[in-house]
C-alpha cells in the first residue's frame, strides 16, 4: 500500500492500538484516521456506518476491544462477549460495505481450547472446551475469525486475522481488579515496594505456565501481516482464510514472572500464593511458525520489556497524582 493510504485505526488509545499507530507512523503512514470513545461508539452501527461512508479508509486495523484479567472475565461475561461481538460486526460489515479491500483483526490466545495440545497450532481452533473464566471474551473473538474468514469466501476481499499471547508494555491498564496478570503484578510489587510490605501475595497456584510478548513487537507483526503479499501469505497460512499467531515461542510459569517482575521493581520480600484463587488455564503456548514464515521474529526479551512497561507505570502514575 502506499505510504499516503487512509488508514482506519480502531481501537488506538488502547494499549495494542498505540501500539500500532506508533508502528505505522514509524514505517511512514501518514494518512491514519483515529476516532475516540466520545467521538464514535463502536457498538451503534448506524454511527459506524456513518463513519466508514465519510472516511472510506484504504484499511483498517481492528484493535478495539473490551478487555481485561480472569477477574473481569469472569464477573462481567455478558459486557465481553457483547461488547466485543458487537464493536467487530460493526466495524467488519460496515468496513465490507464502504469497499475496504484489506483489514486486520486482533484476536487473542483464549480462543483455543483449555486443554489444547502445546504448543497451540492455529488448527486447535474449535477442537475443544474453551478455559471457562474467559469463555465468553474467547467464543467473541472467534466470532470476529470467522467473520472475516466468511467475509472472504462469500465477497473476496482480503481479511486477515492475528492472534496475539499474552501481550504487556506502554499504555496497559494496571486496575488492581480489572487488569491482566503483568500489569497487575507491576502494581503489587510496586504498591509493596512503597509500603516496605514484607509480602505479596498472587493469585492461584503460580504454576500455570504463559508466554508474554512485547505490545510493540505484536504491533510490528501486525504491521508485517498486512504489508505481506496475498500469495506469501495463502503460502504460509495454506489458506487465505487463516489466522496466524504472534507470539515469542517460550513460556515460564507465573511464580517465575512474579519472581521476575519482583526483581525489575526491586521488591526483596517473599512472594506467597493464594491458591483459593483461579488458576485459569494450565498452560498457553503459541505455535509461531506460520509468522516466523512470514519473515518477522520477536526483538525485545521480557525483562527488557518489563523494564520499560514499569517506567510507563511510574510515568502514569506520576501523571495522576500530579
Amino acid at each position: 500500500m502506499p505510504y499516503n493510504s487512509k488508514i482506519y485505526v480502531a481501537g488506538h488509545r488502547g494499549m495494542v492500538g498505540s501500539a500500532i499507530l506508533r508502528e505505522l507512523k514509524r514505517r511512514g503512514y501518514t494518512n491514519i484516521v483515529v476516532r475516540d470513545r466520545a467521538e464514535l461508539d463502536l457498538c451503534d452501527q448506524v454511527s459506524v456506518r456513518d463513519f466508514f461512508e465519510i472516511e472510506r479508509p484504504d484499511q483498517v486495523y481492528l484493535a478495539a476491544a473490551k478487555v481485561g484479567g480472569i477477574y473481569a472475565n469472569n464477573t462481567y461475561p455478558a459486557d465481553f462477549i457483547y461488547q466485543n461481538i458487537m464493536i467487530q460486526a460493526n466495524i467488519i460489515h460496515e468496513a465490507w460495505r464502504s469497499g475496504v479491500q484489506k483489514l486486520l483483526f486482533l484476536g487473542s490466545s483464549c480462543i483455543y481450547p483449555r486443554l489444547a495440545q502445546q504448543p497451540m497450532t492455529e488448527d486447535a481452533l474449535l477442537t475443544g472446551k474453551l478455559e471457562e473464566t474467559n469463555e465468553a471474551y474467547a467464543i467473541a473473538k472467534i466470532a470476529g475469525i470467522k467473520l472475516c474468514e466468511s467475509y472472504n469466501r462469500q465477497y473476496g476481499v482480503d481479511y486477515r486475522s492475528v492472534m496475539p499471547t499474552n501481550l504487556y508494555g506502554p499504555g496497559d491498564n494496571y486496575h488492581s481488579e480489572n487488569s491482566h496478570v503483568i500489569p497487575a503484578l507491576i502494581r503489587k510489587f510496586h504498591e509493596a515496594k512503597v509500603a516496605g510490605s514484607p509480602v505479596v501475595v498472587i493469585w492461584g497456584s503460580g504454576t500455570p505456565k504463559r508466554e508474554f510478548l512485547f505490545v510493540d513487537d505484536m504491533a510490528e507483526a501486525s504491521v508485517h501481516v498486512m504489508e505481506a503479499t496475498s500469495d506469501l501469505y495463502a503460502s504460509v497460512t495454506k489458506s487465505t482464510l487463516s489466522h496466524v499467531n504472534v507470539g515469542c515461542g517460550t513460556d515460564m510459569t507465573i511464580l517465575e514472572l512474579a519472581h521476575l517482575v519482583a526483581k525489575v521493581i526491586g521488591f526483596n520480600g517473599l512472594i506467597e500464593l493464594d491458591s483459593s484463587k483461579p488458576d485459569g488455564t494450565p498452560r498457553k503456548l503459541m505455535d509461531i511458525s506460520r509468522i516466523t514464515g512470514l519473515g518477522w521474529q520477536p526483538s525485545v526479551g521480557l525483562e527488557q520489556g518489563l523494564s520499560i512497561a514499569y517506567a510507563d507505570f511510574l510515568q502514569r502514575e506520576k501523571v495522576k497524582f500530579d
